[in-house]
């Protein structure tokens, strides 16, 4: 295959996806050394641009002539995106749009991400928090962190957001969990297919109860804005199921990543308890080192364009890799080394321009007290396994990235003592 890279990329690495997910920063390592911009194949086959480099990745998020329009895309002969489920009915979010309904959707969405909501939602994180390490204190011997903490957490901030009761919310994680695992073939299991249609049903009667006894939590505020014209109820469902989506599963994976981070760098660890004040800049590093999201989500070139010096042309979908660009040693020196002395956001993790996550200060919020707290009541907590032996099978590798499970033992010699 050729590539119009000042760099030719070994044509060995030019199928994208086909790669070990336990551990890719090696290859993206390799193939970011040939170069910030290359031409790829996709695993189902479509022809791609993919963008590993700090300063090309940044050109990238925020270039006007790369849309994220999946259904002008699939309008195009020779469709660059297959839309899965639960279908086309909750497809248009903010994610999906380009301007000017990118600039509205995110508008509404996010009065539910102010300062002053987050700060009045914190005492409920905080809360959520305890009782989650409560109920693990509860266990002996080994526990699952991410059954037990990294995935009820974020998915419990989210419901609250949302206003959505506590039962509800475990059947409706349940849900979730079942539709985005991962899956061999072509077509979604039947399990996943059902899992879809509960969360669309509950999602619909959620809708309805709000417009029939309004609320003062985010879906009261977008069926306000959809009764008063401002959003189709196409585009109110749509925005939850991605607000859930979104509000959840990165979250989480920002918490187990982070974790295994730390449990694999005793240095790092132990200073961190030492100095909770230092979680903050930990988050951040976290973010950097192992991104929760190391692709960005879908866009493809609206037009010719170029970035970095290549050429991209018209109708092909582009792939930036966040993961990549947060190991860039010409944005990060010593960029592979896990350092939490490290001072502000040296990443795109959240993304940049128009698109950036709109989630970003709850993410970094509830990451914040989940590790203070985590790390005050557990400071000696350790692996129960060899790192070798954990699976980053969450997520379908390629868009998110994070582990199925992770088992620790809460108890042990400290930080300082313990062998990765």
């Amino acid at each position: 295959m050729t590539t119009t890279c000042p760099h030719a990329l070994d044509e060995s690495l030019t199928r994208w996806g086909d790669y070990d997910r336990d551990d890719p920063f090696p290859l993206f390592a390799q193939v970011r050394s040939a170069g910030p911009v290359h031409e790829v194949t996709l695993a189902d086959g479509h022809r791609a641009f993919l963008v590993v480099g700090y300063a090309a990745a940044r050109e990238a998020l925020n270039h006007p002539d790369l849309s994220k329009d999946m259904h002008a895309a699939l309008a195009r002969d020779g469709a660059v995106v297959a839309e899965g489920l639960p279908g086309p009915d909750f497809a248009r979010h903010m994610l999906s749009v380009d301007q000017p309904d990118h600039t509205r959707l995110r508008g509404l969405a996010a009065r539910a991400f102010t300062r002053t909501r987050l700060r009045a939602l914190e005492p409920r994180i905080e809360e959520l928090v305890t009782e989650l390490l409560d109920d693990l204190a509860a266990s002996d011997g080994v526990v699952d962190l991410v059954a037990g903490f990294a995935g009820p957490l974020p998915f419990a901030v989210i419901g609250e957001l949302l206003g959505i009761e506590r039962d509800d919310q475990r059947r409706l994680a349940a849900w979730f969990a079942t539709l985005l695992a991962p899956y061999d073939g072509d077509e979604p299991p039947a399990a996943s297919v059902a899992a879809s249609d509960a969360i669309v049903g509950f999602l619909t009667d959620l809708v309805d109860l709000r417009w029939a006894e309004p609320t003062e939590d985010l879906v009261g505020d977008l069926v306000t804005a959809c009764r008063e014209g401002d959003l189709t109820r196409q585009e109110l469902l749509s925005t939850l199921f991605q607000l859930v989506v979104a509000g959840h599963d990165t979250t989480t994976s920002l918490i187990g990543n982070g974790v295994v981070a730390l449990l694999t760098h005793p240095d790092q660890h132990a200073a961190l308890v030492a100095d909770l004040d230092l979680v903050p800049q930990a988050v951040e590093e976290f973010l950097r080192w192992d991104a929760p999201v190391p692709h960005s989500t879908f866009r493809y070139a609206a037009r010719d364009l170029t970035i970095a010096g290549t050429a991209i042309p018209e109708g092909v979908q582009v792939l930036v890799s966040l993961a990549a660009a947060g190991r860039d040693p010409e944005r990060t020196p010593g960029a592979e080394a896990f350092d939490l002395q490290r001072g502000g956001a040296t990443h795109l993790a959240f993304g940049h321009g128009i698109h950036h996550c709109l989630g970003a200060r709850l993410a970094r919020l509830e990451a914040r007290i989940a590790f203070t707290e985590l790390l005050r009541r557990y400071p000696a907590m350790r692996l129960a396994v060899p790192p070798e032996e954990l699976s980053w099978g969450h997520g379908d590798g390629l868009v998110l990235r994070g582990l199925s499970s992770l088992p620790v033992l809460l108890t042990g010699p400290g930080p300082q003592e313990t062998r990765p």
